[in-house]
This record gives structure tokens, C-alpha cells and sequence, in this order.
């Protein structure tokens, strides 16, 4: 039953991520079919493992090699996920610390660090409580209030805590690279959250600013940012920064909260623990 379990749990991983296709439709819709074909497969697949585990090696109704084969399955998955978690969170928490080494400014009431760099670019490094940092060449490439338009994306990645919650998402991308669409599928919820950002900021400064130094800071070399950083000049190829822009210059879009009926996909995922108390059963009753 381990086995079957698991190549079941495969199948449809594999299958859910084929459903990816161009994206349509609202932003809300757009997050929420993205959101549930990147996580729920990863998630099956973990929760699946999870259960073999739970259930142990032991299974009385087939053979040895199966049941051996599928708890080593399922534990050197749930191993690989753990190692891949610490690794991320060690690197990121190598990055706060270097970025913390860098000296503080306070500008227009936001306490930020000023990286030495030539290139403009800003960020919130971290986690739950990320700092801002801004390099030297934003601050000498805009003007106060363009400053303050990208000072104001940045605010809106701290409201949705998009740090803490796309360490986590990173972390399912790395255990799901082999999956289909992955990559596809991390860098529309990328742009998603940038665009998030963007509409925030846009309630606050004048969105004309907010594009027009957009322009001017992907106009530069990009800066990639790792999984505990959300950048205003996150690098993307250049119909997404076109999206953007449209984005930001049309009628305002309403972002709604996704409702609890909108996360019933989460609950599937843990479906295959169902199995863990007939297998305590069956169990049982072999003896």
C-alpha cells in the first residue's frame, strides 16, 4: 500500500503542474491558481512521505523489498526537504548578517542600511522583521520623490511580509525544481508580488512616479535577490516589467483577501494521513 501511495501521489503531482498555462484573468486569480499549482503538489508529495513514515516499515501485506523500498522513499525525501530548509535558512541568515555589517540611515523617517554600490537598488532583507537597504546609487540616481515612491514598495512588501512568507515558497521551489512548470510558476509569483507592492504603494504616492522609477532602476543591471529578499528591481524579463508598468498606469485593481473556501485545495494535501489509522488496523489485525 506504501508504494501505491506514493506512485499515486506522483501521478497527480505531475499532472496538477501540467495544468499551468499562460496567465489570465484578475490579479486575485491569478494568485490564487498560481499559489495552488505551485504549492499543492510539493505538498502532496510531503504529506504522502509523511504518512509512510508514520505508518513505519512494517506492512504485513506485501512483500519485504516494497515495504523497505518505500519507507527508504519516503524518508530520504523528508531528509532532502529538511537539509534543503536548513541550507536556504543558513544562507539567508548569512546574508542579514552581512547586511547588517552595513551602515544605517535614516531618510524621510525610514531607518535603512546604504550599500556601497554604484547600481540602484533597493530591498528588504530578511525575515519576519526585515531591514530596508537602499545602495548609494539610488539615493544618487533619484530625486526626493521618486525616492519616496520606491521607499513606499518596499512599505508594501513589509505589510504583506513578503520576506518570511517567500523564504517559505523558495524552500518549496527547491524540493519541487524536477516538477513541471516550477520555474515558470515561481517567477509569475514574483511578479505577482512585485505588482502587490506596487498597487500598495500607488494608494500612497503617485503611480506615474512609481513607473517612472521603475524605469530608470531596471534600466541598470539587474540585482537578483535571494529567497529572504524582496527587491523593487527583482529582475524579469522585459514583457513582465511591461506588465508592471500597465499595471500600475491603469484603473486601480481591487486586491482582495482570498477566502477560507479559496484554500480547501490546502486540505486535499493532507489527505493521504486518512490512511495511517486503517494501516494501524490492518496491523492489528495481522496480529
Amino acid at each position: 500500500m506504501h508504494l501505491i501511495m506514493i506512485l499515486a501521489a506522483l501521478a497527480l503531482a505531475w499532472w496538477y503542474r501540467f495544468r499551468w498555462s499562460d496567465p489570465q484573468g484578475s490579479w486575485t486569480q491569478r494568485w490564487q491558481r498560481s499559489l495552488s499549482l505551485f504549492l499543492f503538489p510539493p505538498l502532496l508529495l510531503l504529506m504522502t512521505a509523511a504518512s509512510v513514515l508514520c505508518m513505519g516499515p512494517t506492512e504485513p501485506l506485501i512483500g519485504e523489498w516494497e515495504r523497505r523500498f518505500s519507507y527508504l522513499l519516503a524518508s530520504g525525501f523528508c531528509g532532502l526537504a529538511g537539509f534543503l530548509c536548513f541550507k536556504l535558512a543558513s544562507q539567508s541568515w548569512m546574508t542579514v548578517r552581512r547586511i547588517r555589517t552595513c551602515p544605517q540611515l535614516n531618510f524621510m523617517g525610514e531607518h535603512s542600511r546604504v550599500l556601497d554600490n554604484p547600481i540602484p537598488f533597493s530591498a528588504l532583507i530578511g525575515f519576519w522583521q526585515p531591514e530596508l537597504i537602499v545602495s548609494q546609487g539610488l539615493l544618487n540616481t533619484l530625486d526626493q520623490d521618486h525616492l519616496e515612491a520606491v521607499f513606499k514598495h518596499e512599505q508594501g512588501h513589509y505589510y504583506y511580509r513578503d520576506t518570511f512568507w517567500f523564504f517559505w515558497l523558495g524552500w518549496v521551489r527547491s524540493i519541487s525544481a524536477w516538477l513541471p512548470n516550477t520555474e515558470a510558476l515561481w517567477q509569475e509569483l514574483l511578479l505577482l508580488r512585485e505588482m502587490r507592492a506596487d498597487r500598495w504603494a500607488a494608494q500612497q504616492v503617485d503611480p506615474l512616479l512609481l513607473a517612472e522609477s521603475l524605469l530608470v532602476v531596471i534600466s541598470t543591471l539587474p540585482v537578483q535577490s535571494d529567497n529572504c529578499c524582496a527587491a523593487f528591481s527583482c529582475a524579469a524579463p522585459y514583457n513582465r516589467l511591461e506588465e508592471r508598468i500597465e499595471a500600475l498606469l491603469a484603473e486601480p485593481e481591487l486586491i482582495s483577501q482570498p477566502s477560507l473556501l479559496s484554500w480547501t485545495w490546502l486540505l486535499l494535501a493532507f489527505l493521504p494521513f486518512a490512511a495511517v489509522p486503517f494501516h494501524a488496523c490492518s496491523h492489528l489485525g495481522a496480529h
